[in-house]
């Protein structure tokens, strides 16, 4: 989730604070939510298996899979610390997960300090834009967070922090979380006439941390309930349904960079699922939070039978909604009227691969003009370019770029979800039946999958080929190219020719063959390389001309 041009903004945007060490940053970080209101009844946590924990009628087990199943009630407080108890392993490594890869992108320790003085500026006005019912569920969790990293900070405004980070990413990255892609469709765009959502949601920090994911099933004391795709330690929403028949997720936008945290987007959305069941008051809770990114929330409604998106910047807000048709597209770009005239979103709409994908969408969807399940999850793992092209495994302009996190598919008028399964969304898509799932939960809950796996849908055969093991041995050579570029340390030619072998079709493999050579001084094979990639699916107007230099300073060099 971060390089280096993030870190570098980081310590830009600390040297113009001047690090500050005011009464703002005090009060953010001596915050704490008032639990004086809560009563909490959390029992002692049963470990049944290496996999499968208890908590009264509260659990955690772990399906065939590989995907994480939790279930909890109660209030805010309570869900906090159920969650936190039953996920604490979980949680402990997803943290770990993430301090290991700002240690990788910041060694040096003064930096590190640089690092811990800007995150207390930057989020000193967080906790002043999350509601008090979602910082309580938040300290329950943070009473399981690892003292090992109370350097950082104390584990409850740690905790908070790590909420702003998809927000602080995207906003400091100038990134739009790669490219997630989503759609609905329904009436005579559907099999069976009802709502179908798809989505991918194509967030990569790393394979550690997408290894342990974890579908929350939460029944709060207020409000509806409501199950969400997520990870250890973090309460807010990227990919959800309640049962209201109500989904939400979240793709990012072109954002300018704050210089300030406000509210996160996953807990606008957290807040949306757990207290909306229409359009119209999901729009209604969105208007009242100020967020600190661009983002498209995009919304499905069992009861309004039609999905929408909510466009949110810090400056603007835009609701999209379709005139005439049954069907509704989105990538990383913004669609509403408010956003019309918004020059960053134009420039993003032609030099990023939102617009590719957004197209792409629209030709799988004409294809198949009755949806359903299955051919959701078809399209969601469709590796080619438009018109069918080759393009290379893991180009960012395919819907499936061989990188998401997870997968879903949702039929909210009959509160059905499926879930995907490593690897990426390639593996099988679990099914779950929030009506049966949540019924029961009322009563009582056995420690087992409470997934319905009668209506899973199969894994990708793409799993079984060769082509797929290539792609595999394509990342681990991909890491070496990298790191020897960055080292400027030598490689086996016979590495090289192997690395152009295993995804001969994506144009960063002779892009990066061509980077090594012109970085050891072999102008004329680099030109050849360089000018190989320029005959590829470039994937951004950037990535292109950053080639296009290379190749006329070489011309130059050669001629």
């Amino acid at each position: 989730m971060w390089n280096n041009p993030f870190i570098r903004a980081f310590f830009f945007v600390i040297f113009l604070a001047g690090l500050p060490t005011s009464c703002g940053v005090k009060k953010s970080l001596q915050d704490l939510p008032n639990i004086s209101g809560y009563q909490t009844e959390v029992p002692q946590r049963n470990q049944l298996s290496d996999s499968t924990f208890t908590l009264g009628n509260n659990f955690l087990t772990k399906n065939k899979q590989g995907i994480w199943e939790l279930f909890v009630s109660g209030n805010p407080l309570e869900i906090g610390l159920k969650t936190g108890s039953l996920t604490q392993e979980l949680f402990n490594y997803q943290e770990a997960t993430f301090i290991d890869k700002i240690n990788q992108l910041v060694p040096s320790e003064g930096k590190q300090k640089l690092l811990k003085k800007f995150l207390a500026w930057y989020n000193r006005k967080m906790y002043l834009n999350i509601d008090e019912q979602f910082k309580a569920e938040i300290y329950g969790i943070s009473q399981y967070a690892s003292k090992d990293y109370d350097y950082i900070a104390e584990p409850y405004p740690r905790v908070l922090y790590f909420h702003g980070a998809h927000d602080i990413g995207h906003a400091l990255q100038d990134l739009a979380l790669v490219g997630c892609s989503s759609f609905a469709a329904w009436g005579d765009q559907t099999a069976d006439g009802k709502l179908l959502i798809g989505r991918n949601f194509d967030f990569y920090a790393g394979d550690n941390f997408a290894k342990n994911k974890i579908i929350a099933f939460v029944s709060p004391d207020k409000g509806y309930n409501f199950m969400s795709v997520t990870w250890g330690g973090f309460i807010g929403v990227l990919s959800g349904m309640n049962d209201q028949g109500l989904t939400v997720t979240i793709n990012a936008g072109k954002s300018s960079i704050p210089l300030v945290a406000k509210t996160p987007i996953s807990i606008v959305t957290r807040e949306i699922l757990q207290y909306a069941s229409t359009i119209d008051e999901a729009i209604h809770i969105a208007k009242k939070r100020q967020v600190f990114v661009s983002e498209s929330i995009f919304i499905g409604s069992a009861k309004d039978q039609r999905a929408a998106v909510i466009e949110v910047s810090p400056k603007k807000f835009g609701v999209y909604e379709v005139e005439n048709s049954n069907q509704l597209i989105c990538s990383n770009h913004f669609q509403s009227a408010a956003y019309a005239d918004d020059k960053d979103n134009q420039k993003h709409m032609l030099e990023s691969h939102s617009q590719y994908r957004y197209e792409r969408m629209e030709e799988l969807l004409a294809a198949q003009p009755k949806m359903t399940p299955e051919l959701a999850v078809d399209l969601l793992r469709n590796r080619e370019g438009l018109q069918e092209k080759v393009i290379g495994y893991g180009n960012e302009k395919a819907l499936n770029q061989l990188m998401a996190h997870h997968g879903i598919v949702f039929q909210p008028e009959d509160q059905l979800a499926w879930v995907s399964s490593s690897p990426y969304q390639l593996g099988e898509f679990v099914a779950y039946d929030l009506k049966a799932i949540f019924a029961e939960g009322r009563t009582n809950h056995s420690a087992r999958s409470i997934s319905k796996s009668s209506l899973n849908i199969a894994k990708d055969p793409f799993l079984e080929t060769v082509a797929y093991q290539d792609y595999e041995r394509y990342r681990l050579l991909t890491r070496k190219v990298t790191q020897a570029i960055a080292d400027k340390t030598h490689l086996d030619p016979i590495l090289l020719k192997e690395f152009q072998h295993r995804n001969p079709e994506f144009w960063e493999v002779p892009y990066l063959i061509g980077l090594y050579n012109f970085n050891k001084g072999y102008d004329r094979v680099a030109l050849a390389y360089f000018l190989e990639a320029q005959t590829k699916e470039i994937t951004t107007v950037p990535d292109r001309e950053r080639l296009e230099r290379y190749i006329r300073k070489l011309k130059r060099n050669i001629h």
